[in-house]
């Protein structure tokens, strides 16, 4: 009889313990993600173990060229400002193509994308994918698109040891990144997948191409009212 009551005590204690786990992460995410909505994110986890080092420089939206954020929606996310973090249709596009074969496509948005350099790592399959999706919903409701955006905007790698769009510009175009040009915005935009691998300075092949056709669709986004939750 001792042992038998024991056993749900035990069970109640752990229950309580997880309990408490799971209403401190809440806690302490809700205010972390309420104290980036107004204060810049220090540093990531992924600049924390860039073995070569981290150059940023934060810069305000207001401070970066239209055609950046343009380039970003027109390479990243097309419907940034219709979705509320997650967009069903890339979502699907992409498990089509990847039950097909050839090279993994993602249907990660820029607000998904932002969750996960700011508050996460990368890799980490399924686990890390559930983490991000509650952060996506957190700076989605608390932030806003414009904010996801400028913080997206600074704290992408865009380059070895480079991150934001400032330290980009500078270290790509010797200027920053409010005076980026179209094409110049474009380039950018095409080495964020994988900075570690591609140039924005006379890019060839494969990121020479997609630079091009981003920048073609820079005037796309800005017709369509693509980015009008950023004005």
């Amino acid at each position: 009889m001792i042992a038998r009551s024991a056993a749900p005590r035990r069970r109640s204690r752990w229950l309580g313990i997880l309990f408490k786990i799971i209403g401190g992460f809440v806690l302490f995410s809700l205010l972390l993600v309420a104290l980036y909505r107004f204060v810049p994110p220090p540093v990531t986890l992924t600049m924390l173990f860039d073995p070569n080092g981290i150059t940023k420089d934060w810069v305000s939206l207001d401070e970066i060229d239209p055609d950046m954020p343009r380039a970003a929606i027109a390479a990243e996310d097309g419907r940034f400002c219709s979705h509320h973090g997650f967009d069903a249709v890339a979502i699907a596009q992409a498990l089509r193509h990847n039950a097909s074969g050839g090279r993994i496509r993602g249907g990660s948005t820029i607000s998904q994308q932002t969750a996960k350099n700011v508050f996460l790592f990368q890799g980490g399959g399924f686990v890390r994918k559930g983490f991000e999706a509650w952060f996506t919903m957190l700076i989605e409701a608390i932030w806003g698109k414009r904010r996801i955006m400028e913080v997206y905007l600074n704290v992408a790698e865009t380059g070895i040891g480079t991150y934001g769009v400032q330290a980009g510009a500078i270290r790509y175009f010797h200027h920053g990144a409010g005076k980026l040009t179209k094409a110049e915005a474009a380039r950018i935009a095409a080495v964020l997948p994988l900075p570690k691998k591609r140039a924005a300075i006379a890019p060839s092949g494969f990121t020479r191409r997609y630079g091009n056709s981003i920048a073609s669709r820079v005037s796309v986004v800005a017709r369509d009212g693509l980015d009008s939750c950023l004005r």
